[in-house]
């Protein structure tokens, strides 16, 4: 018997549209793969990508072809760096017979962290996010987002109080568009650097200890967390266009402070 392979199965996707209307992004979203990275010193970080992957597609093309997106994620590859993530997406359009195109993946991403004092190591998760896209005509470009989770302690809290002073867990959102290549790792550390301070995965008691007085020592309103951050931003010359963000998720309210910072290096 011959396989259904072998005959003649018309390709409706590539056949003509007379409706003569450009498409800038059509391809599949929500799709979960898993995805290995390679991280700041060099080691191989596995994790589990929701990816986004579309084209343009031209005005007179009917649609694109939607498993080949799927295809060229079941090519054997290495862990990825950045430039193997360019050279995905120039795959991509190669394969879709595109001239633009974009990926966007959101995936947790495990950063091994040592406790302050005791030394103990612990993974901390954090939310992370890789875009890669081509315009028609124009330079790849790349983009890293973090959520990075940190403690914030309120100024005012410490100014007016006889003792103590109210803290909360605060999500610190960092978008860059790079000139050149950074790590997931340094973005993180321009967030935690600048909180009144980072947390931790596991913690002894002289660890507790350090990191209550750091906050303490330390206070930020939610507006000084975006200022200090965006500072650290703008003198970053791999960095173009930014944003950083801070919801405070308040301990003696029972909804989140937020502030939002967004800018462009000359």
């Amino acid at each position: 018997m011959n396989a259904p392979e072998r005959f003649f199965l018309p390709d409706m996707q590539a056949s003509p549209d007379h409706r003569q209307l450009a498409i800038q992004q059509v391809g599949v979203k929500g799709l979960r793969y898993p995805l290995a990275l390679i991280d700041a010193a060099g080691e191989t970080r596995p994790t589990v990508a929701t990816l986004a992957m579309t084209v343009g597609l031209p005005p007179e093309v009917k649609g694109t072809h939607m498993s080949r997106f799927v295809e060229l994620l079941e090519r054997d590859r290495p862990a990825l760096t950045l430039p193997d993530l360019r050279r995905m997406l120039a795959e991509m359009l190669l394969h879709l017979q595109a001239n633009s195109g974009r990926i966007e993946m959101r995936f947790p991403y495990f950063i091994r962290k040592m406790a302050p004092v005791s030394g103990v190591a612990s993974l901390l998760d954090i939310d992370a996010g890789i875009d890669v896209w081509a315009a028609p005509g124009g330079a790849v470009e790349m983009a890293l987002t973090v959520t990075v989770p940190v403690t914030s302690l309120c100024p005012c809290s410490k100014e007016i109080s006889a003792y103590g002073a109210h803290n909360q867990r605060s999500h610190l959102s960092l978008r860059v568009q790079l000139r050149d290549d950074m790590t997931l790792e340094e973005l993180v550390r321009i967030a935690e650097e600048e909180a009144s301070c980072e947390v931790f995965g596991l913690l002894k008691r002289p660890d507790e200890k350090w990191v209550t007085e750091r906050a303490y020592d330390n206070p930020k309103f939610v507006e000084d967390l975006v200022r200090d951050i965006a500072l650290r931003l703008q003198a970053e010359p791999r960095v173009g266009t930014w944003s950083v963000a801070s919801e405070n998720f308040e301990s003696i309210h029972n909804h989140s402070a937020y502030a939002l910072i967004e800018g462009r290096n000359d």
